[in-house]
């Protein structure tokens, strides 16, 4: 029965989204501060699902430059959770395919984010000089997600080097976001307990170069991996209590 109530509270929330935010955005069509006021829209729904979202931002996230950020790709709770980190001017990494998806992809293309073709190597490579091309000349930071498809509950998996090349060629700092574990999320629970979304200091790329890229990428991946499992934890006796 709970799952069946906030399967009809999304669905509900998703059609007014879809009407009004289509059309709040046709005023302002692809502006990437967009992606921030919906992410944020959606990060509050996660109270209808019974989870007590705990956000850790620094103070000034809001006055800082261009940045990549990336966080860790777990299911379709991320939409809810880890969504509440978006900063104003911070638009997102997508697979092309998306535009398809019916209500989100049309807004999803409508407030600024990048699509991408996965299937085609050659156009998914150019994508990489066109994401320091926006972050340059747009003034916009990007979030992308470096494992390149969902997790699913087996922890942080390997990196794919796209995210890192784009910011050694922007030369901007790369900022780690880590959401604490959501695979144990039900649908059909009343509450869902604790989830942690914390930022972590920023890694300067300006030492780095694409011939030492996986050092960097080794870097980033072992903060987030050691931060995932330290909420993880923290979680754990949060939800004891």
């Amino acid at each position: 029965m709970i799952a069946l109530l906030r399967i009809i509270a999304v669905a509900i929330f998703a059609v007014l989204m879809f009407i009004f935010g289509c059309g709040y955005c046709l005023l302002s069509p692809r502006n990437p501060r967009h992606v921030y006021t919906f992410g944020r829209m959606f990060a509050r729904m996660s109270t209808v699902f019974g989870i007590t979202l705990e956000l850790r931002v620094p103070e000034n996230v809001n006055e800082r430059g261009q940045h990549i950020y990336l966080g860790n790709h777990q299911n379709n709770w991320d939409l809810f959770t880890i969504s509440a980190a978006l900063t104003p001017n911070a638009v997102t990494v997508g697979k092309k395919s998306l535009v398809w998806l019916p209500l989100f992809g049309q807004l999803y293309w409508l407030t600024g984010n990048i699509l991408i073709d996965r299937a085609n190597r050659t156009k998914a490579a150019g994508t990489i000089g066109q994401i320091a091309e926006q972050i340059k000349k747009n003034k916009v930071s990007v979030w992308m997600f470096p494992e390149g498809t969902r997790s699913r509950g087996r922890g942080l998996l390997p990196f794919k080097t796209g995210a890192f090349h784009a910011a050694i060629a922007a030369q901007v700092p790369i900022v780690p976001i880590i959401c604490s574990s959501t695979d144990k999320v039900k649908l059909n629970r009343w509450n869902n307990g604790h989830v942690i979304v914390e930022m972590l200091p920023a890694i300067d790329t300006n030492d780095y170069s694409k011939e030492n890229v996986r050092q960097l990428l080794k870097e980033c991946r072992n903060q987030m991996k050691d931060k995932l499992a330290q909420l993880d934890a923290e979680v754990l006796e949060l939800n004891k209590n």
